[in-house]
């Protein structure tokens, strides 16, 4: 195996990449006051961003979860890699030759599975890409012509072809030193009679990528009538490849679709291509599957959430199209952006709608016409006989539930008086109790109802979500003061050691009242202390988390190197008086102890014990007193 990374190559790593960087290729970040910047959490669900980054700590830390660390950890959470993969990963971006301690400079066969992955598919990419300009690929070539995507149009997308021999790109690949085990394994090929062959042949090849813009993946379209297989063949399942968690186009539109709070959902990779093209840079596909949950997620983190964001799905007016919206619908909830349906005229999907009518045509169509709710209940209503009372009241039952699923109660009263007019019932209140009723039934069963007193449609949901569960380890009381100004205190000690060094690194953990904040005491002092924070803070909070015995401890250490101060103005008099307070509650405390066992022992205490005692009590009185009078000068 290759020997242990250089402490210095790691190092160079984390200086070279910015946290902030890393972590916008996953989610919206915006300002969150202090040199901080927020966004919705990657590790769990939540309507309201607290998750923090700090780019001049490198670090990151959420409030909601209290997963935190550095750039490093982020990625080895975020894309389920071993320390070694993402500090590979990190260094191939920076341009920075890893060393290894033991085994010299790391051989290619020895590096991460996830990376050896990848790379093969950036290597696949590659070589059906050249395979393009080849005469067997005319056909491949003539498709995309078409279809209104020239040459450049091609390359922007690194459409490619594979090639339709049995094993064209296994062979290519063996040759750059991939192993017939890791072919199988990426998916690229599959097993043959006489060893592996290739997955894909003689078909029109586009790259997916995932969020970070790292090909996971391909989606190969038939070309040529005797090919028996599918249409569409994508890549499987595979350890860097779930098909329910990419979306096509992510990596080119994610830029946008935060910038413009908007995202707009098509079919197929042509039809990303052909939004783009026309100027709706937002589009996005998925793969192979339909639109979920966990799609869901990647948008509502580059969509942030706001009250302007938009989803714009362009499904077919078809029945499968119609089926499709259905099944969006029913996730609509989970979004806080308002989504809409666009459906072409004669059903034109994007890509032949460019084609028949030009680029302004796309743009048009993905403007919001249609709220997808309206557009679902109107599918639902159409299959009724709306002319007899009993299709009306049919109607009614299976509308009603769907009306009932909206959370916020406003506009659940809204649609129920939109449904009431296109069921064609006079009596809007019947419709708007029978909603009502439907919604209460649900809560009462513990299902998904409106949570009361939230906000409208339009803005950010307040649901009434769980709390996320408490880290491990004592609890903190945050109305004790004492520990308000011993957490005060560590965070200057971490984020802005210059106004606390030397005096804190004089302090003892004992004087720490909190147990998590004693820890943090003594991983700051294993590290240094926080005079070692003068010259460099990013290395010196490193060595800290280096330094915490556990995940609970490290997390913490992470929360208070982001967490904004309660001071309005951060300065030496600001520090001297968190550093007095937990000073002065320490002798306040010594002066009890030494007061209560004397006063347990009663007469039973020895004389020069007894003077002893009453002379630590005077020292230690004086100086409380010298502090209450000059305040950190005492010191």
């Amino acid at each position: 195996m290759a020997g242990r990374i250089n402490d210095d190559d790691v190092k160079a790593v984390r200086d070279a990449v910015p946290i902030d960087a890393v972590v916008s290729e996953y989610l919206q970040l915006r300002n969150a006051g202090g040199g901080n910047l927020k966004g919705l959490c990657p590790f769990h669900d939540e309507k309201s961003p607290s998750f923090q980054v700090s780019p001049g700590k490198g670090l990151f830390h959420c409030f909601g979860c209290q997963e935190g660390g550095d750039t490093i950890a982020f990625v080895m959470k975020i894309d389920h890699l071993t320390f070694s993969e993402t500090v590979e990963r990190l260094a191939g971006q920076a341009g920075i030759t890893l060393r290894y301690e033991e085994g010299g400079y790391n051989p290619s066969h020895q590096r991460g599975e996830r990376i050896r992955l990848v790379e093969a598919h950036k290597i696949a990419a590659d070589f059906y890409r050249e395979q393009l300009n080849g005469p067997e690929a005319e056909i491949g070539r003539n498709f995309l012509a078409a279809r209104g995507f020239d040459q450049d149009a091609a390359a922007h997308f690194a459409v490619g072809y594979s090639p339709a021999g049995w094993d064209h790109l296994t062979r290519y690949l063996r040759g750059k030193g991939f192993s017939d085990k890791e072919l199988i394994s990426s998916g690229l090929s599959q097993d043959g009679r006489r060893g592996p062959i290739d997955r894909f042949r003689g078909r029109l090849m586009w790259p997916i990528s995932d969020t970070s813009g790292e090909i996971v993946g391909f989606g190969a379209r038939k070309l040529r009538d005797d090919d028996n297989g599918p249409k569409y063949l994508n890549t499987p399942e595979t350890s860097i490849y779930k098909k329910s968690q990419v979306l096509y186009g992510i990596d080119l539109a994610k830029k946008d679709i935060a910038k413009a709070s908007r995202a707009v959902v098509v079919e197929g990779y042509t039809d990303v291509m052909a939004c783009h093209l026309a100027g709706v840079t937002t589009a996005i596909a998925t793969c192979g599957t339909s639109f979920g949950n966990d799609h869901i997620k990647i948008l509502r983190r580059l969509l942030m959430d706001n009250g302007s964001a938009r989803v714009i799905f362009t499904f077919d007016g078809d029945a499968a199209g119609q089926k499709a919206a259905l099944r969006a619908f029913e996730d609509d909830q989970k979004f806080a952006a308002e989504t809409y349906i666009a459906i072409a005229p004669d059903n034109m999907d994007p890509c032949d709608l460019r084609l028949a009518k030009g680029d302004d045509a796309v743009r048009d169509l993905v403007e919001p016409r249609t709220p997808l709710f309206e557009f679902a209940l109107r599918q639902i209503v159409g299959r009724y006989d709306l002319e007899t009372p009993a299709g009306r009241a049919a109607a009614l039952d299976e509308a009603g539930p769907v009306v009932a699923r909206i959370k916020n109660s406003s506009s659940q009263h809204e649609v129920a008086v939109q449904l009431a007019g296109l069921l064609g019932i006079l009596d809007t209140q019947f419709v708007v109790k029978r909603v009502g009723q439907l919604a209460r039934w649900a809560r009462d069963r513990g299902e998904r109802g409106p949570a009361q007193g939230g906000p409208s449609r339009g803005g950010p949901p307040h649901q009434q979500v769980q709390a996320p569960k408490a880290p491990p380890g004592p609890a903190l009381n945050l109305r004790s003061p004492a520990h308000r100004t011993e957490r005060e205190l560590l965070k200057l000690a971490l984020q802005k050691p210059a106004l606390v060094s030397p005096a804190f690194d004089a302090y003892g953990i004992d004087e720490f009242t909190a147990p998590p904040y004693a820890a943090v005491r003594q991983c700051i002092a294993e590290a240094g202390g926080a005079e070692q924070g003068l010259a460099e803070t990013r290395d010196y909070l490193v060595n800290v988390l280096d330094a915490a015995p556990n995940d609970t401890v490290r997390n913490l250490v992470t929360e208070l190197a982001v967490e904004v101060f309660h001071g309005k103005t951060i300065d030496e008099t600001y520090a001297g008086m968190q550093l007095v307070q937990v000073r002065l509650r320490a002798v306040d405390r010594r002066i009890d102890d030494v007061q209560g066992s004397l006063a347990r022992l009663g007469s039973n205490v020895a004389p020069d014990h007894l003077a002893a005692a009453q002379n630590e009590v005077w020292v230690l009185q004086q100086y409380a007193q010298s502090l209450r009078s000059h305040g950190a000068a005492a010191l």
